[in-house]
């Protein structure tokens, strides 16, 4: 029994591993499939016995980016003074990750179109976007920001950042576009600052 979970394991881990090469590289839409089964090394029947879909394939794939992203986020935060610079560490290196390669194309170019917003948004949730109430909450705690329900100002900080995620998605340019929004969420932040 144990060797048939590890053999599922290692099918259903060479079948995310093909496709978010795929999804990466060539997009959603490129992307058929044969061609998962086929980089995976498996027959299709088997990627359907994992995945029902291909939207399915995908969606653990764009699972599986935000929680790596989510590794990278905060690897590149922790070396920050507070926890405010570690928000906006945080949110530009978010800007500049997705900005470029298999990693914007999973998240930023794809993400929203086949998985809709509001999906999107939940699986963003357990990832980037569930970690902004917790930095809030420390931020009024180490006496950052003044003290306030966290809730609502996680909400609106969230929702610039989102907003600006879409804006880019949508841009030739995302780097520069992420660059500028990464820039503007910088002076949000810095604005909810308390000077002592």
């Amino acid at each position: 029994m144990a060797k048939q979970a590890e053999r599922r394991a290692a099918t259903s881990e060479a079948i995310l591993t093909a496709a978010r090469r795929l999804f990466g590289t060539q997009g959603f839409a490129a992307t058929t499939m044969d061609e998962i089964a086929d980089a995976a090394g498996i027959a299709k029947g088997a990627v359907y016995h994992h995945f029902r879909t291909k939207e399915a394939v995908f969606e653990a794939v764009f699972d599986q980016a935000s929680r790596d992203l989510v590794v990278e986020i905060d690897s590149a935060a922790r070396a920050e003074k507070d926890v405010l610079a570690a928000m906006v560490a945080g949110t530009q290196h978010y800007f500049a990750a997705t900005a470029k390669g298999p990693t914007g194309q999973i998240i930023l170019r794809d993400g929203p179109a086949v998985l809709g917003w509001e999906r999107w948004r939940e699986i963003d949730a357990r990832h980037f976007g569930g970690k902004l109430p917790r930095a809030i909450a420390a931020a009024m705690e180490a006496g950052l920001i003044a003290r306030q329900p966290v809730e609502p100002l996680a909400r609106l900080l969230l929702g610039a950042v989102t907003e600006a995620a879409v804006a880019c998605a949508g841009r030739a340019d995302i780097a520069r576009a992420g660059a500028e929004y990464a820039g503007a969420f910088k002076s949000l932040v810095e604005a909810l600052r308390l000077r002592a």
